[in-house]
């Protein structure tokens, strides 16, 4: 399997926000107003404005209050249900290159919420006229042989960006090495997604989506059924 993945190791994340400003500033998207809410997570949730972000939790683990940092943005599925279930390549598709599963304007005439739903990571975000966003991987950026602008971005090394088989050969061999010091330590859903994370601890310390159950793939598959059985209701309803 070629195409493109992202590496992002949480373990030497320090969640400077650096990734969700250069994503902000490359997509030139419009600030968001925001509150403090008593935590370094600003702003609250993704949103057709925010491709990503920067997720803190304070958890305490075996007596110890840790610092959890999760950057957030769209895994761009191997087997995507979002695009499964809009059946509609002039509104969604797989780039050949890279992989991306890129969302366009023509969005708009999908079923938002049914596309939301079919995300098992809770990712596409929609505009009050319905169109869906989301992260593009920098797809303009990596066609002409640059990084993605959060990548590019990034201080500590945490953000990668290459071949598929190199990011997932990097992130087995930084799993081997984090392990040592925490053992609970995993890459998540790396069969599954071009974005693959690397945590330390139980994944929904970190984020309700961080990972993805096997069951919420399945989405494709009941996408796929109800394509096959809709014509035949519908023709029973004629007779």
């Amino acid at each position: 399997m070629g195409g493109k993945s992202f590496f992002i190791d949480t373990s030497i994340c320090t969640a400077c926000r650096g990734c969700q400003v250069a994503c902000k500033q490359w997509h030139d998207l419009p600030a968001e107003k925001t509150i403090n809410r008593g935590t370094h997570e600003n702003p609250a949730d993704l949103s057709f404005d925010t491709y990503r972000l920067v997720r803190f939790r304070e958890v305490v683990v075996g007596g110890k209050l840790q610092w959890l940092f999760f950057p957030e943005q769209c895994r761009h599925c191997i087997e995507a249900p979002c695009l499964e279930t809009a059946g509609d390549p002039g509104a969604i598709y797989r780039d050949d290159k890279t992989g991306a599963i890129i969302f366009t304007a023509n969005t708009k005439r999908l079923n938002a919420d049914e596309i939301i739903e079919a995300c098992p990571y809770n990712i596409p975000r929609k505009a009050p006229d319905g169109t869906l966003a989301k992260c593009d991987m920098c797809i303009d950026r990596v066609e002409n042989g640059l990084l993605p602008a959060c990548v590019q971005t990034c201080p500590t090394g945490a953000m990668n960006f290459g071949d598929r088989n190199e990011m997932l050969a990097l992130a087995r061999q930084r799993l081997a090495i984090v392990k040592k010091k925490h053992p609970k330590a995993r890459l998540l859903d790396p069969d599954d997604v071009r974005v693959i994370c690397l945590v330390t601890e139980d994944p929904k310390l970190y984020h309700e989506f961080a990972v993805a159950s096997s069951l919420a793939f399945d989405i494709s598959r009941v996408v796929a059924l109800k394509r096959l059985i809709r014509p035949l209701t519908n023709l029973a309803a004629r007779l």
